[in-house]
């Protein structure tokens, strides 16, 4: 029986597993201050990160009584732009709400 030699056969194309890692988490935290109503607090919760209003309360109250409260978990671009739209709509608003973020 004769051998039939594939020409890709001696050149096997290798290639370096790549590592897939998934991206670095950071967290958006809300500071509290004596100046910035709890009433907008909520609102910023629900419309920049999305979250009910029962949950919305529960954060707020955090910030309230420990001083921050964790808004959300996301990777780096969606945390830095939903940390921007804090400050705009609090500056907008005539509020000086502080935002920031933290890598988990």
């Amino acid at each position: 029986m004769s051998k039939i030699k594939n020409e890709h056969q001696d050149s096997v194309a290798t290639r370096d597993k790549e590592e897939i890692r998934e991206p670095s988490l950071y967290r958006a935290l809300l500071h509290n201050d004596d100046y910035t109503s709890m009433e907008f607090v909520v609102l910023i919760l629900e419309n920049i990160f999305g979250k009910s209003t029962s949950v919305a309360t529960k954060i707020m109250l955090d910030v309230h009584q420990l001083g921050i409260g964790v808004a959300g978990v996301y990777t780096l671009e969606i945390c830095e732009t939903k940390v921007e739209l804090v400050h705009h709509l609090a500056r907008k608003n005539g509020f000086p709400l502080r935002c920031s973020m933290e890598k988990i």
